[in-house]
């Protein structure tokens, strides 16, 4: 099993979504982050006047997959997630060593 952290931008979270549906992706996690890159933060007007911001706000996925879906996975997300611009995100992929899930205690990939 694998996890799978996917950084992408605020604006093309519904097509990420969307996307992963389509391959079967049921579920996964969702956190709103903030990062510091080669993009050097936003500027962000609000009420007329500008600011600027350090860091930028992305959103972080967080996938549960069987080895065989990894590949199908981080290419759904590098194909809906692009912008081609700089600040697109970055994509970790970890293993995993066991999971439970709580309500049942199935373990392995019956927990997925």
């Amino acid at each position: 099993m694998k996890k799978i952290e996917a950084i992408i931008r605020l604006s093309r979270f519904e097509n990420v979504r969307d996307a992963l549906a389509k391959i079967g992706v049921r579920f996964f996690t969702l956190k709103d982050v903030k990062g510091f890159g080669l993009q050097k933060g936003e500027t962000i007007t609000y009420r007329g006047s500008t600011f600027d911001n350090d860091y930028i706000a992305r959103l972080q996925l967080d996938i549960l997959a069987n080895d065989d879906m990894v590949d199908m996975i981080v290419g759904t997300i590098v194909s809906s997630g692009r912008t081609g611009e700089i600040g697109d995100g970055k994509i970790t992929v970890f293993d995993v060593n066991q999971v439970v899930r709580i309500r049942t205690e199935e373990t392995g990939a019956h927990a997925i």
